[in-house]
């Protein structure tokens, strides 16, 4: 059979009735499968901070965010969802599950629409399998969420500014909004969308400027809250990205470093030729998809040199554009293309995320014989508390180096570096010991460093240090008797653990 021919009979057959539905329903089944292996697994710490955030009053959510320095509209949704659905690990994680799948027939509808048909299906099938979204399905954060949004946004874009569509334009202002709404990463995005325009469709600034009005008055209310996380929240976890991280940022998004390559390297060079190209339409749309993500990138890389906040799960915000020029340059390279997917679906295929992130549920399960009610539990690891508390349940008293702990299915990140610097082990561990009665038990969980590279941030930094010095008074007190050490023995088969941790059982003795 000729090239020619097969072509032919490629286009014959997704051009007939049944043929796209049923494909669309059968990468849905696949992914459902690829995202549903490890739905039941344990919380780590941003997943017991959003699950504590989503059991407060639903109108209280938005105040409570000024200790934490996000954007209301994806803890919210879950604060719906636990109260029909429950908060258990597997109906928290479906929230997520439910944008990572909406995300395949969505990536088909903008593709098809934007490009072509072909161009949709290979969209479709890049969705279905990415790992970044297989991996984050299976969470309960809200980077499916955002990665949904980043498709409507872009296929808004293409629509309303770039072909002057006006309901599409008006779609845009709540899609932008929502995204922003959802998290602070969508602000680099919004750089993204005015340089795209202003480079390669002036002639539609008016429009851009009427969307970016609705946008500004929708999140102005937010704007004070967002001004107050800045100064006093941020992401003291992270460290200044180098230019490495700058260079590898799409990888985030497009299913880490192995496939990827070979995948940007045909799909930049089939682009390449399309902005060469005299199609000045499709010249017109690549462009402005690569500068909405790249800019994006930049724009974050810049801020995070002033004040880091660089991690590559923030990077779904850009997901869209990344998807939609990946399909693109696949298809316009043709044989090579269709090598590279090939590659790309056989290694995507076998990926699946591990199945807990943390050891935090292994910890508490076996501390439960321990707990009694009122017991004082200390988490030297502040932020770990959240999770903890989810999986200890209520009625007892929580501390952290920083002092007793009001609310623990909150973890409060006002000024919280200045604040641990301030806090010395030895009058915080007196305070403290002075609430347990000579004979009760309280519980110490402290981290597992195995790395001290892993703690290198200035409040991971801190962490190490306080924790130190809480074990070494600990382990030196006359007043204290340790009764048991509870330790993980997945730590050593999963290197990868975020931030493991420990359980120490002392009682009161004098």
């Amino acid at each position: 059979m000729t090239t020619a021919a097969a072509v032919d009979r490629w286009e014959g057959a997704i051009e007939s009735r049944w043929a796209t539905p049923v494909a669309l329903a059968a990468l849905c089944a696949l992914s459902l499968y690829l995202r549903m292996r490890v739905l039941g697994a344990g919380f780590w710490i941003d997943e017991g901070i959003s699950v504590g955030l989503a059991h407060h009053h639903w109108s209280s959510i938005p105040a409570l965010l000024k200790q934490d320095g996000s954007p209301p509209a994806y803890y919210m949704l879950l604060g719906l969802w636990v109260r029909v659905f429950g908060d258990t690990e597997r109906a928290t994680h479906t929230l997520s599950l439910v944008f990572g799948i909406a995300c395949i027939p969505l990536a088909y509808l903008a593709a098809r629409s934007i490009f072509d048909r072909t161009t949709g299906l290979v969209c479709a099938v890049l969705a279905a399998l990415d790992p970044f979204l297989t991996y984050y399905a299976q969470e309960t954060r809200m980077y499916e969420l955002e990665a949904f949004l980043s498709l409507v946004i872009a296929w808004a874009y293409v629509e309303g500014i770039l072909r002057g569509r006006r309901l599409w334009a008006a779609l845009l202002v709540p899609a932008v909004a929502l995204l922003v709404y959802t998290h602070n990463w969508g602000l680099f995005v919004c750089v993204g969308l005015a340089v795209a325009t202003v480079a390669v469709a002036r002639e539609r600034l008016r429009v851009f400027a009427l969307v970016a009005l609705g946008v500004a008055l929708l999140y102005l209310p937010w704007v004070p809250t967002l001004l107050s996380q800045a100064a006093h929240t941020g992401a003291p976890w992270s460290t200044t990205p180098s230019i490495r991280d700058l260079v590898l940022a799409p990888v985030s998004v497009l299913g880490g470093e192995g496939p990827y390559y070979a995948l940007a390297l045909v799909g930049g060079a089939a682009l390449a030729a399309v902005v060469r190209s005299r199609d000045r339409a499709e010249r017109q749309i690549v462009l402005a998809l690569a500068l909405i993500g790249g800019v994006a990138i930049v724009a974050a890389f810049v801020s995070s040199q002033v004040s880091p906040a660089w991690t590559s799960r923030y990077f779904a915000v850009v997901l869209g554009p990344a998807l939609l020029l990946a399909a693109r340059g696949i298809v316009r390279a043709q044989r090579l293309g269709l090598v590279a997917l090939v590659a790309v679906v056989f290694l995507w295929s076998f990926y699946a995320p591990r199945d807990d992130k943390e050891n935090a549920r292994q910890i508490t399960t076996a501390l439960a014989p321990y707990v009694q009610p009122g017991e004082l539990i200390v988490a030297t690891h502040p932020e770990q508390t959240p999770v903890l508390r989810y999986y200890l349940g209520p009625g007892n008293r929580w501390a952290t180096t920083l002092g007793p702990v009001r609310d623990p299915q909150v973890f409060d990140w006002r000024d919280a570096v200045p604040r641990l610097a301030a806090a010395r082990a030895k009058p915080g561990l007196d305070s403290l010991l002075a609430t347990v009665p000579r004979g009760r038990e309280f519980i110490v969980v402290t981290p597992v460093f195995r790395d001290y590279r892993a703690w290198r941030a200035k409040w991971t930094k801190l962490v190490w240090q306080k924790s130190q010095a809480w074990t070494w008074l600990l382990q030196r007190d006359p007043r204290v008797k340790l009764v048991a050490h509870i330790a993980s023995d997945e730590i050593a088969a999963h290197k990868n653990y975020f931030k493991p941790v420990q359980a120490f059982v002392f009682r009161r003795v004098g």
